[in-house]
């Protein structure tokens, strides 16, 4: 007989190993910027207000589901003065 485990590991088994490293990506990035936020002692309203977004929009960064562009990564890489992502 067949588990809820064994299902959710046959449905994560077969997810494609490039949107594994997407999901991976994303959530990394999302923890960076948390992170760097943090450092600041930045609240979500305050880092909001420095970097000229919505409040709402720092919510959705920080969730590990938004698609940055290379031009936001390079405003926060500039804004904390450190990089968010590199490349090796």
């Amino acid at each position: 007989m067949k588990t809820a485990y064994d299902r959710y590991d046959a449905i994560v088994r077969a997810i494609p190993s490039h949107i594994k490293a997407e999901g991976d990506l994303e959530f990394a990035i999302s923890t960076r910027i948390y992170d760097l936020m943090t450092q600041k002692g930045l609240s979500k309203s305050e880092f909001a207000r420095a970097v000229g977004k919505r409040p709402c929009e720092i919510t959705k960064w920080l969730s590990g589901q938004h698609n940055f562009t290379l031009s936001t990564l390079a405003m926060l890489s500039s804004f904390f003065g450190q990089p968010i992502i590199t490349v090796g």
